[in-house]
């Protein structure tokens, strides 16, 4: 077994001997930034010529500079400097994790131009000496040996299409089917998946098998009056023994107990509209953050309950009976939009509003298409996922009216987390619509059940093959209750950067984003819309992330953003069986 990696302060000495002796020669705090500053402006100059070199001495230079400011101590209530200068003066802080010291000796390391640059593979394309014909064929062979590496990781990931999956799936409907006293013809009925759905732990184990932590964690959230609830199509995706291969499943709808524990704390005197979609909600049912979309939420309610969903602070239980919004308000709603012909676009979400049945739904499309103004209509829908029988060709048909080419158009967002969640189920539902000129795209929550290397590309990957289009990477909210379910932005970025640069262009065609509260998206691609201000005592980075109309309308209003510190991320991934050399240059991530 591989030797873990010791972070303390004779690291940061090893990592950077230079620096570290400016810290200790320093009197004071003060003067220890003028130093660093002052030392690191040659560095941008004096870096090898190598690009990537040269890429990674400016970022932590960059960094370097940003977190000693005396600015950033104020906004954060955290002065890095002064750890630094204590560490170098041999004052004792007990409050910095190994977490800390991390971070601060891949900078170090970095700001020499050293550290962890070849991201899982030893070909490199760029040290083809031949020119012409002879390099391209020398640089395809290469190419080739890439993808046989590329393909290694992707194939890691269960396909819910697989034979394999799909004898699997077979099985487990059989054996919910006997349980809940349902026929095949039953299966194919979207109601009967809605009408027994599951909703308690003691029905739970009579169909699938559960470990005695989702278990008590179950129980604690049926006691405490939490939401559950799973549709019988949504629990055959899950295996009947345990293992590793449905774990992006179970952690959709199966709550961990700090979850648990942390929601019902929270709930007591403290807002949970952690993405403040009231101070964006001019009126009942509609939010807006942007100049030409509004989002439209007649239904408030699900199929089943996703853990960590942004709305939960407002969404009712399972298909609620009280969950519809009543014609009077929505008609209300719909007023609005037309009162405001700046509206181009309406997303109709909620809850799902494809778990309301065909007359309602086409009552209410009705009414949006005929408003002038509109030129989109969005349906943001998990159907797809967990019932996609909904679609039903009467479904498609009625969605499909609403298309005038030309002149207003009708799309399908939804949201597939995982590969083994794609099914022949999904593949017909998605094709119904697909034949009737409905895209269908995805967006992809970016959790700790869906990061490790190459899994979120294998997503793409296949669902471009059933038609589904790549559209948003969400990194996952940065709520105390999902911490279990938080991957570092850095992560991200690191996805994006090297395994989906990796596909062709149509499955990487998806954009990373941090969605701020109030705020709206923040694109996560471009550094212009951050900065990183400094590095907290557990080695949490702590972000500023500026808002998407900085360069449009004056506005002086920034998010500050608590991540989540990347060496207990790393090992999180040892524990689940990863080798947490193939993750090293996520630290050069800012």
């Amino acid at each position: 077994m591989k030797q873990k990696t010791i972070y303390n302060t004779d690291r940061l000495y090893v990592a950077n001997p230079e620096i570290m002796s400016a810290v200790q020669c320093a009197a004071t705090v003060d003067e220890m930034r003028t130093i660093l500053t002052s030392m690191t402006q040659p560095l941008d100059i004096a870096a090898d010529e190598d690009p990537a070199i040269l890429a990674r001495v400016q970022d932590c230079t960059r960094v370097l500079r940003n977190i000693l400011k005396k600015r950033t101590d104020e906004l954060t209530g955290f002065s890095l400097a002064q750890a630094l200068w204590d560490i170098g003066h041999g004052v004792e802080r007990l409050d910095l994790t190994p977490g800390f010291y991390a971070e601060m000796f891949h900078i170090l390391l970095g700001l020499r131009g050293e550290g962890t640059f070849q991201a899982f593979t030893n070909i490199s394309l760029s040290a083809i000496e031949s020119q012409g014909r002879p390099a391209a064929i020398e640089r395809s062979l290469q190419l080739d040996s890439l993808w046989q590496e590329v393909e290694r990781c992707l194939d890691r990931f269960a396909f819910g299409l697989d034979d394999e999956a799909v004898h699997r799936r077979r099985l487990r409907r059989a054996k919910i089917l006997q349980v809940l006293g349902g026929t095949d013809l039953d299966w194919q009925d979207w109601r009967w998946h809605v009408h027994h759905i599951i909703r308690d732990a003691a029905q739970l184990d009579q169909l699938v098998v559960i470990d005695d932590e989702q278990r008590q964690a179950l129980i604690a959230a049926q006691a405490k009056g939490l939401h559950f609830g799973i549709t019988p199509y949504y629990l055959s995706l899950m295996d009947d023994e345990l293992g590793d291969r449905d774990a992006a499943i179970r952690a959709q709808v199966l709550p961990p107990m700090d979850y648990v524990d942390s929601v019902y704390a929270s709930t007591e005197g403290v807002d949970m509209d952690f993405m403040r979609e009231e101070d964006t909600s001019p009126i009942d049912l509609i939010t807006r953050r942007y100049p030409s979309i509004c989002i439209l939420k007649p239904f408030n309610t699900c199929p089943q309950i996703c853990v960590y969903c942004q709305r939960n602070w407002e969404i009712d239980d399972a298909m609620a009976s009280n969950a519809f919004a009543g014609i009077h308000k929505i008609d209300e709603a719909i007023q609005w939009i037309g009162d405001h012909p700046a509206i181009r676009e309406v997303l109709i979400t909620g809850g799902d509003p494809l778990a309301m049945g065909d007359r309602a739904l086409a009552e209410i499309l009705k009414k949006v298409a005929a408003l002038p103004s509109v030129e989109r209509i969005r349906i943001g829908t998990r159907t797809l996922v967990t019932i996609p029988m909904r679609i039903t060709e009467k479904l498609a048909d009625l969605l499909a009216s609403f298309r005038k080419p030309g002149r207003r158009t009708v799309t399908v967002i939804t949201h597939v987390q995982h590969s083994y969640e794609i099914t022949p189920e999904m593949v017909t539902a998605v094709n119904r619509l697909r034949l009737r000129g409905i895209p269908v795209y995805n967006q992809l929550v970016f959790t700790f059940f869906a990061s490790r290397r190459f899994e979120a590309a294998a997503l793409r990957r296949r669902l471009r093959m059933i038609g589904i289009d790549p559209y948003y990477t969400f990194n996952t909210k940065g709520k105390e209750e999902t911490l279990a379910y938080r991957v570092p932005i850095a992560r991200l970025l690191q996805e994006q950067q090297e395994e989906t640069r990796l596909l062709p262009g149509l499955e990487r065609t998806d954009e990373a984003v941090f969605n701020l509260p109030r705020l709206g998206k923040n694109y996560l691609k471009s550094r212009e819309h951050r900065d990183l201000l400094t590095i907290l005592a557990d080695g949490s980075r702590i972000y500023e992330f500026y808002p998407w109309e900085k360069f449009i309308t004056q506005t002086t209003q920034t998010y500050l953003a608590t991540d989540v510190p990347i060496l207990d991320y790393l090992e999180r991934l040892a524990v689940r069986g990863e080798e947490i050399s193939d993750y090293q240059t996520i630290w050069y991530y800012f």
